[in-house]
């Protein structure tokens, strides 16, 4: 059921609507002028306003203009008997979702009514997403070693860069390099991901390059790599330290020349893209083993950023604890859970080997398991991995 607003100066139309759009088992409320439809709809959140044009004091046109400067995200559909082009393209270029002419096809309003609500829940998704997602992107802490990498951050974001995120597995190596991207001249171009680890080594070259109809067996068509796919924006190499020697060498000519090939051709391809690179291994102990090319470890590390384990910055539980009890409630749809003082004095002196994904998971266990306030008895018994 939707709520919708008509605001109409003649009587009939609004007593019509009123009948038609609440047996389609809509709720209707209505006024009979602009003013009175815009105190209407700063008392009440509406999903959907009918609107007339051609009304005294104040006209439909005004009304849609002061709905919209509101920045409420209601669509609004304009009605008239007077209609014409000009007056259709003037209301949908300042704002309105549709126009409909009189005497009204009662059943092009009602597709429209729909097609208008499906619309308005979609943006409202889209912003509950937005918000999720600025919320995961959010790099929580006060203390001296998370603040070296948030100014490290601010100071390197803006060039291009390219820059080495080392770290343990779970610190949030991919929260920084997001972070790098978003805040550089590059943030509204692609942001392409490569987790180095997860894919096989014979098919790396194939994922970052891309490949030709035919060039393997499997290869039935062209695709396109990951590098082409970041072109104008960021790639991020993931766990790096996972990849082939070959592989490796066509990193290499492409950051040197700005240029990659396709498995299967000889032709090359210009690319502009920002490289950033991150890796749990100490790469100066893999290039002694021989597993990582020394050249690429020094075009990929000219700035080199350390994202400290939780370990080293155990004053930042506090803040994590409510940053992330927020979060998860709110998707888990539960209530929000108080941590009392010992259980942030227990949860400080947990040594967390898995970092930020691991404290992530028990706050969520413990936000499950436990009642409205944790303690550090409910810590010790839920925290500790059960073998």
């Amino acid at each position: 059921m939707s709520k919708i607003l008509v605001i109409d100066d003649q009587k009939s139309i609004r007593n019509t609507l009123k009948e038609i759009l609440e047996y389609e088992n809509n709720e209707v409320t209505l006024a009979e002028n602009g003013p009175e439809g815009l105190e209407l709809f700063d008392q009440e959140k509406f999903d959907i306003i009918l609107c007339d044009i051609k009304m005294p004091d104040m006209d439909g046109i005004e009304v849609l203009q002061k709905i919209m400067e509101k920045g409420i995200d209601t669509p609004v559909i304009m009605i008239s008997g007077h209609g014409n082009i000009d007056t259709a393209v003037d209301a949908i270029k300042k704002g309105a979702y549709d126009f409909i002419e009189k005497p009204l096809d009662l059943n092009r309003l009602l597709v429209t009514i729909r097609n208008a609500v499906e619309r308005k829940d979609l943006v409202t998704e889209t912003k509950v997403l937005r918000r999720k997602v600025s919320k995961t992107l959010d790099m929580i802490g006060e203390s001296p070693a998370i603040m070296v990498v948030k100014e490290m951050i601010e100071k390197v974001a803006p060039t291009d860069a390219r820059v080495l995120i080392t770290g343990s597995n779970g610190t949030g190596k991919e929260l920084v390099a997001r972070w790098l991207h978003e805040k550089s001249n590059r943030a509204e171009q692609p942001f392409i991901e490569v987790n180095c680890a997860a894919i096989p080594s014979e098919l790396i070259e194939s994922e970052l390059f891309g490949h030709e109809k035919g060039a393997f067996t499997s290869a039935i068509k062209q695709r396109k790599g990951k590098f082409e796919q970041a072109h104008g924006g960021t790639i991020f190499l993931d766990e790096i330290g996972d990849m082939s020697l070959s592989a490796q060498a066509k990193v290499l000519r492409a950051l040197q020349e700005n240029v990659i090939s396709r498995v299967g051709s000889d032709k090359d391809i210009k690319v502009d893209v920002r490289v950033l690179a991150a890796t749990n291994k100490n790469l100066q102990e893999e290039i002694k083993a021989g597993h990582f090319r020394e050249d690429l470890y020094h075009r990929l590390s000219v700035i080199l950023i350390h994202v400290p384990p939780l370990r080293e910055r155990k004053e930042d539980i506090p803040l994590l604890t409510s940053h992330f009890s927020h979060i998860i409630s709110e998707e888990l749809g539960m209530p929000l859970r108080e941590f009392d003082d010992t259980a942030i004095t227990a949860l400080q002196e947990i040594s967390w080997t898995g970092n930020i994904r691991e404290f992530r998971n028990v706050i969520e266990r413990l936000i499950i398991l436990c009642n409205d306030t944790i303690t550090a008895k409910e810590v010790k018994a839920y925290a500790a991995p059960v073998w």
